[in-house]
């Protein structure tokens, strides 16, 4: 090989120039003045397909890595094969991804088998596999090369939560907490804390967590969180027993499918080897990672149901409701009075059951109708159920998470007059679930879509 050449391209890499030291390494694999030595033909296809993901351009990128994978003689096939994984991701292939990942953790000559590891629980979650995620994390925290094991603990709570195990999620949560991290970071750990202690009965302890996340008035809790600060606030005021709830649902624990001890140490950040240990290799678009202010109220859903009635109530309905008042001038109004006043009162219930409805965000078609509507079909939808504010060409980033499910599952709703977010399930066709934040806003008293997005429990 061509070792000038070769250096002065990984000069051009170091400096960002990233298209003049594709070039380079690309001559310097052409150059037939120079053979090509075992191993350097892979370690040439490499460093382009890094070249050609800092050039936004995974399809070649993945011709590239898989070009490396051929040459059997280069050494540092563990982080090929992750780097391929990643840039699969970035497709949104991730049974490929998850693929690659599974054959890079298997290289023992892998110098950070933590970020397949990370990469593989990511396209997991993807999948609604949140189990099979579970256990690739806890793996990445378990790795001792992971210098950073805060986010491998995290998405570990984050998976027990999806599976309803909400003790092992405060213990994952807790290990996290003896590791240095950002604020913000930290503050979206508490709260996610916060919410798994709700889920355990344990009050007290919950209070303290979303008031250690807020305490900086930097950080504002979700809706999901909101909700669940303010039940535990209710419950310690009250004086209810904790010890009583928490006992109760440890004992119902499920404690199969992740047999983790949630001690381990591992964070995930983005860096992907780069096959010369004195460099890294800052992938940009192939992971996933869980967001923590996207999960949906997992502790349950707060929805008052029986106000839809004020829309399709009828006249009997509403004469019953308006009969004690009218009672109270039968005896001293005539009979035309009293017809008078009893559909003046009936049109006055009528209306101030409309506004109230109003007021409470309910509307005609219902947030739930309109995410049926969405999931059922959401090609066709992206027609009917967006909000005419919504940039068009923004949609389809929107939908290409949505799976097709006739039958998701709403499991609760935060509304206000104007704006609504609703929290539903979809199963895929491999038996998996992913969970949805729809948001929507008033459009007359209907209800329209402003944003779809993916998310997971217990993430604040």
């Amino acid at each position: 090989m061509n070792n000038e050449l070769f250096d002065q391209a990984n000069e051009r890499y170091r400096l960002r120039d990233y298209r003049g030291a594709l070039m380079a390494f690309t001559e310097c694999l052409q150059d037939t003045n120079f053979p090509l030595a075992p191993g350097e033909m892979g370690l040439l296809y490499h460093q382009i397909g890094n070249c050609l993901v800092k050039l936004k351009n995974p399809r070649e990128a993945i011709q590239a890595y898989s070009q490396a994978t051929a040459d059997t003689a280069y050494g540092a096939m563990g982080t090929v094969e992750c780097n391929l994984g990643m840039a699969y991701a970035s497709l949104r292939d991730y049974e490929n991804a998850i693929r690659c990942f599974e054959r890079s953790v298997t290289d023992a000559a892998n110098p950070t088998p933590y970020k397949s590891y990370m990469g593989m629980g990511n396209a997991l979650m993807k999948l609604g596999k949140s189990a099979e995620a579970g256990v690739a994390f806890r793996e990445a925290a378990l790795d001792e090369s992971n210098p950073d094991p805060t986010k491998a603990l995290l998405n570990l709570g984050v998976c027990f939560m999806a599976l309803n195990r909400p003790a092992d999620a405060v213990a994952s949560y807790e290990s996290a907490l003896q590791f240095d991290m950002q604020p913000a970071t930290r503050n979206k750990l508490q709260a996610s804390l916060g919410q798994a202690y709700v889920a355990c009965g344990q009050m007290e302890k919950a209070v303290h967590a979303f008031e250690e996340a807020i305490a900086d008035k930097t950080y504002f809790l979700s809706d999901s969180a909101s909700v669940d600060y303010q039940r535990a606030v209710g419950a310690v005021a009250q004086g209810t027993s904790e010890q009583n709830q928490a006992t109760q649902v440890l004992q119902l624990a499920d404690m199969s499918g992740l047999d983790v001890a949630a001690d381990g140490t591992s964070v995930y950040d983005d860096v992907v080897y780069d096959g010369d240990a004195s460099e890294a290799f800052y992938y940009d678009e192939g992971t996933y990672e869980a967001d923590p202010e996207s999960f949906p109220g997992y502790v349950g859903a707060y929805e008052n149901v029986d106000n839809d009635r004020f829309f399709t109530a009828t006249d009997a309905e509403l004469e019953q409701w308006s009969r004690g008042l009218a009672k109270q001038d039968r005896k001293r109004r005539n009979v035309g009075l009293k017809i008078l006043l009893f559909f003046v009162i009936v049109i006055v219930l009528a209306a101030a059951a409309g506004v109230f409805a109003y007021t409470q965000g309910y509307g005609y078609p219902t947030v739930q109708m309109v995410t049926t509507e969405l999931f059922s079909d959401p090609s066709a939808a992206a027609d009917t159920v967006f909000s005419a504010d919504v940039d068009k060409d923004a949609i389809p980033a929107m939908l290409d998470p949505v799976v097709t499910d006739p039958d998701v599952a709403v499991d609760g709703v935060s509304r206000s007059m104007t704006e609504s977010t609703v929290y539903a399930t979809a199963t895929t066709e491999e038996g998996g679930s992913v969970q949805y934040r729809v948001s929507m806003v008033r459009d007359g008293i209907t209800w329209k879509v402003s944003n779809v997005e993916l998310c997971f429990p217990s993430q604040a």
